[in-house]
């Protein structure tokens, strides 16, 4: 027995919208044990929807399909589940009614084109929608087959899974076991290599161990089917053990822990704090530190040196030395993180100089190089270069480098206390 999520809209094909419905009642459909295989989009097109019908019925016992509810002419998915399955469309007073009150609330009359959201399937149950005009339905065409409709609207969507859906669903016997998951986070180890550490994990088949790669950071869920969350998680925690073990100082967090709340954590923990110097990342540094709710008891400020004037008046860098070995450069990101220390009076500081791109490098500073400076409480400064290369996008040369600075910051710290 498993599910399919279908998600009709021409939209979401063109990436004008975000398809943040598949991603929800994929995480809803774990929450009640339903197994999930497959994930289609589909245009608002019937030929093409009656071809996606016609696979999922074949391999799913649970269609769910958000979108194409609405009272325009290319909403169409109701009636084109009604005419794949050959039953008729029936006109439901009660969705007549609803829809004439919330439109008397706004201060408006219904349009004629909302009567066509009250046809649903003859035999079909009426999944209400309580904040919007456009109901769902609850349909059994034929056994051992179960259909639902929602709207594209995720917070309509959203409510009338939890109030209607899920009861239903687990009337039927669902969500007697559940699938809960822990995404164990690293940083500083490809997604290859790390898979060769674990892989004697990757086949384990309860709980089940996956890798992930995205943006400079590699994940491992684990997941586990139990009869309770308790249960779940007492199946993981020595699982998650091992793979932490494995992994050593490339593990930094779970779930929904960041570089920038692990970082936060130790500095509060030891009562020290930062200071950052931002080139090329024009203070997405910084920003990564102040998203954090009380960051301020250990994060004191920053300073956005873009221009080497700033540099130099501000952070303290030798003019000398700038002209010598560049703003790209070790001995720059050295006095950076040196001088944003002294000026600001913290423990630590980090500082970033790089070339982003797309344009400003040359041959032996090329796109993509980024020089990364820390100054520590006794007197120790250090600089890491990287190389994060040509191709990558000004947006990702950004994001790395602010995330390999939290890193060595983050090493540091534990590195004192093992």
């Amino acid at each position: 027995m498993s599910a399919e999520i279908i998600c009709v809209g021409t939209e979401l094909l063109l990436g004008d919208i975000l398809n943040g419905n598949a991603q929800f009642l994929a995480q809803q459909l774990a929450q009640l044990g339903i197994p999930h295989y497959y994930q289609t989009v589909v245009g608002d097109n019937p030929a093409r929807l009656k071809q996606v019908i016609e696979i999922a019925s074949q391999r799913a016992q649970i269609l769910i399909f958000t979108g194409g509810l609405g009272p325009t002419p290319d909403d169409l998915t109701c009636e084109t589940i009604a005419d794949f399955f050959g039953s008729p469309l029936v006109e439901r007073p009660e969705v007549i009614e609803d829809i004439t009150q919330k439109y008397a609330l706004r201060g408006r009359v219904m349009t004629p084109s909302n009567r066509k959201q009250a046809l649903i399937p003859q035999g079909s149950e009426i999944l209400p929608n309580s904040t919007g005009t456009a109901p769902g339905i609850i349909w059994q065409p034929r056994p051992g087959l179960t259909i639902f409709t929602f709207p594209g609207v995720p917070s309509e969507m959203h409510v009338m899974w939890q109030e209607t859906a899920v009861p239903y669903l687990k009337s039927q016997g669902w969500g007697k076991e559940i699938i809960y998951s822990r995404m164990l986070k690293f940083w500083g180890i490809a997604e290859s290599a790390l898979a060769e550490k674990v892989a004697s994990y990757l086949n384990s088949p309860n709980p089940m161990v996956a890798p992930y790669a995205s943006k400079g950071e590699v994940k491992l869920r684990v997941s586990a089917k139990a009869n309770s969350e308790a249960h779940a998680k007492d199946l993981i925690a020595p699982i998650e053990k091992q793979l932490t073990e494995i992994a050593g100082l490339d593990y930094y967090g779970a779930d929904d822990d960041t570089l920038a709340t692990v970082v936060g954590q130790l500095l509060r923990g030891s009562g020290e704090t930062l200071s950052v110097a931002e080139s090329c990342t024009g203070g997405g540094l910084g920003q990564m530190l102040t998203e954090i709710s009380g960051s301020s008891d250990y994060f004191w400020g920053g300073v956005v040196s873009y221009d080497n004037s700033v540099k130099v008046g501000l952070l303290g860098v030798n003019a000398e030395d700038l002209a010598k070995f560049g703003a790209v450069s070790a001995i720059v990101a050295e006095q950076m993180a040196v001088g944003a220390k002294t000026r600001l009076g913290t423990t630590w500081a980090l500082s970033i100089t790089g070339i982003a791109g797309p344009t400003g490098g040359t041959e032996t500073k090329p796109v993509g190089l980024v020089y990364i400076g820390l100054a520590g409480p006794n007197g120790e400064v250090e600089s890491l270069e990287y190389r994060f290369g040509t191709g990558r996008s000004r947006f990702l040369v950004r994001h790395l480098s602010s995330c390999n600075a939290l890193d060595h910051l983050r090493r540091k710290l534990l590195s004192r206390v093992r």
